[in-house]
């Protein structure tokens, strides 16, 4: 996790443009840079694992809430091989829908092996 595309904000950065890329071959591209083939994704409402569950979770949650953009809240915080995050998703400019706290395990490559996400605040219902 040395050079610049595997600091722990160029990570992060990577994370959030999967989760907005809306092209299927674009975010499968993404996906695959930035997640190691065995990686596994857990919050409170999904459990997914490897590429091809990423990209359904991802196209899922876009039909869910179209047109709405994630974006990172805060700093980046990293140490060994583990990442935590924040952030938020809402319509470009406006206020969030809701907001996340992510923690991230790194594989030896520097990919995100596994997140566990927590929801701090979801949309009513």
């Amino acid at each position: 996790m040395t050079d610049a595309t595997h600091t722990p904000a160029a990570i992060a950065d990577l994370y959030i443009a999967a989760w907005n890329e809306t092209d299927p071959q674009r975010r499968r591209a993404l996906i695959a840079k930035g997640w190691s083939e065995d990686a596994r994704y857990l919050d409170p409402l999904a459990g997914v694992s490897g590429h091809d569950g990423l990209d359904a979770l991802i196209d899922t949650v876009q039909r869910q809430f179209p047109g709405l953009r994630f974006s990172l809240m805060g700093a980046v915080d990293g140490h060994n091989d583990r990442l935590r995050f924040s952030w938020a998703l809402g319509p470009e400019g406006g206020e969030p829908l809701a907001r996340g706290t992510d923690f991230a395990l790194l594989a030896a490559d520097g990919r995100l092996r596994s997140v566990t996400g927590f929801l701090d605040q979801m949309p009513a219902a």
